[in-house]
């Protein structure tokens, strides 16, 4: 996280903060992926803007040079299946930040069904009732990697950690 002293924004403003279709386009994903604010939905576009400018560069750099960075920043992005297995940089190029925000685990969770909308999704994230792996994970914008995907499940002391047809998740079924 950094030192106190020296907070550094993870996000960049919009150029402008008041076009109606920057405010339509931004309420659109905050709603469609249950964010908690704007500022959330600016630093993924933060994130997804750093690797494509990264990836300007290393089409800019000779070609000895930029081998190696190039592996790098492309087995990161496979790793965490932003992009396909025999993608190159002109595919970094072409990243969106909706790829990223089906990333996250809160987005993860609702579209697997542990969730019946992304804010309960948020909210069984938030209050630990998520877990990949042996992990408890409480932050909804962690970023769920490809190794990672079948390991999403509820937390065992959650309430919700019941067996599949006993669970809390499923609408109840009556015969009448």
């Amino acid at each position: 996280m950094g030192d106190p002293k020296k907070q550094r924004k993870k996000f960049e403003s919009p150029r402008f903060p008041w076009s109606s279709t920057e405010l339509r386009s931004e309420l659109r994903f905050v709603g469609e992926y249950g964010l908690r604010n704007k500022r959330e939905l600016r630093r993924h576009r933060y994130t997804v803007s750093k690797y494509r400018a990264l990836a300007r560069r290393l089409l800019a750099m000779p070609e000895e040079e930029r081998v190696k960075l190039e592996t790098q920043l492309l087995s990161k992005l496979q790793s965490i299946k932003l992009i396909s297995e025999n993608a190159g940089l002109d595919d970094v190029l072409d990243l969106s930040v909706a790829g990223i925000l089906e990333r996250r685990l809160q987005t993860f969770v609702f579209r697997n069904g542990l969730a019946r909308t992304p804010q309960q999704a948020r909210q069984l994230v938030v209050h630990g009732h998520i877990s990949i792996g042996n992990r408890k994970i409480t932050s909804p914008s962690y970023i769920v990697r490809r190794d990672d995907e079948q390991d999403v499940h509820f937390t065992p002391t959650s309430v919700f950690a019941k067996t599949e047809s006993e669970s809390v998740m499923k609408p109840e079924v009556t015969n009448n």
